[in-house]
């Protein structure tokens, strides 16, 4: 698809359009462009960028490894950029950050890459695939095996360039307000569920619902939705999910291991000197780290506080449904390649998989199993 093209069936806001301008003028004033090079003249000058996130400002987790990744550029760069971190609705809505950063609107900005299916079919693939790949698996695909060409040729279209820049690990099912015995207690259950769990989760007879984090409480709460999931423990106490429903299930079979995304507007990127671009580069794949590390030392003492504290009833959901869950996402994967692009990132994901599974099974699951 043409840039021009895909960009005109955006439907960006006029807010966000007119961040654009209001940043031109400055940039023009401080560089001037070598005409025999993309890059640009920074020489003694501070180069100003601006983040913007699907999270809310600061959240615990998420809205952190966003401020994380923007002082880690902000500090290797010695001060030569300075990254400015904006919460979900400061400058423009959540669902808008991948707009804004296409169009220059902003020079980065941070989500996940299953919220941009309607605009790019393939683009859950390298955040959340239902009974996919884990937070280690998804890194070696990514980062060893062809995952991020893969990813980076999906995004060129549309002029951004996708890093990894962080992970949750396995997620929680979601929190409910009433208990999952059967398949049939999924049938008309309105639940807040992005991505390809979302397709699942309908075609189990669900009504999935997309909305951004800021709006999952109030709609819990008031009974818009019946269910949703979030992230996990650490996330899910700091939004006080608990107090919105009372059953909490796992596992995450709809996201097991969610790379969270940050987007850099290729022109900006390209207009850096070379050192400053491997610091960006590099200064994701830190955050992505980061963040994995923090919700593997915070997320068990978090769920003892919601079960413990606030009476949280925690629960595994049916073997038999999972059963179903499973065998439903399986019959989707197939279905979702339409372009020679798409069949590529469908079979190299899959290969991945299956590959990355023979092994765990003698390795991590068999650890486990002697562990326990």
């Amino acid at each position: 698809m043409k840039r021009r093209k895909f960009i005109n069936t955006l439907g960006l806001s006029a807010a966000a359009v007119g961040l654009t301008a209001c940043g031109q003028g400055e940039q023009q004033e401080q560089t001037k462009v070598n005409k025999t090079s993309t890059k640009k003249n920074y020489k003694g000058k501070v180069i100003e960028w601006t983040m913007v996130t699907t999270w809310p400002k600061n959240f615990a987790g998420l809205g952190e490894g966003a401020e994380y990744l923007a002082q880690l550029i902000n500090s290797m760069s010695g001060g030569r950029m300075q990254v400015k971190v904006y919460g979900a609705g400061e400058l423009v809505p959540a669902l808008q950050a991948f707009e804004s950063v296409a169009i220059g609107a902003a020079h980065m900005g941070h989500g996940a890459a299953y919220y941009w299916r309607g605009k790019l079919n393939m683009a859950p693939f390298f955040a959340a695939v239902p009974f996919g790949l884990n937070a280690q698996e998804m890194n070696g695909w990514l980062l060893h095996g062809g995952g991020l060409e893969l990813w980076r040729e999906l995004y060129e279209p549309v002029g951004l360039i996708p890093e990894p820049a962080g992970n949750t690990g396995v997620q929680m099912a979601g929190w409910f307000n009433k208990e999952i015995n059967s398949l049939g207690d999924v049938k008309g259950l309105k639940m807040r569920i992005p991505g390809l769990g979302g397709e699942v989760w309908k075609r189990a007879g669900g009504i999935p619902v997309l909305m951004p984090g800021s709006e999952v409480f109030t709609s819990l709460e008031t009974g818009v939705i019946d269910a949703a999931e979030w992230v996990g423990p650490y996330n899910d106490l700091a939004f006080g999910l608990f107090k919105a429903a009372k059953y909490y299930y796992h596992p995450g079979w709809h996201e097991p291991g969610t790379t969270l995304e940050a987007i850099i507007n290729k022109k900006a990127y390209e207009e850096l000197p070379e050192d400053l671009q491997q610091i960006v580069t590099n200064a994701c794949r830190t955050a992505n780290a980061d963040m994995l590390s923090q919700f593997t030392a915070r997320n068990n003492e978090a769920l003892q506080t919601l079960v413990e504290k606030h009476g949280v009833i925690l629960k595994e959901l049916p073997q038999d449904v999972l059963n179903e869950l499973a065998t439903i996402s399986d019959a989707m994967l197939a279905e979702q390649a339409k372009t020679d692009l798409d069949k590529r990132i469908l079979n190299s994901f899959i290969k991945f998989r299956d590959e990355a599974r023979q092994w765990h099974k003698i390795s991590e699951q068999s650890y486990y199993g002697a562990r326990s």
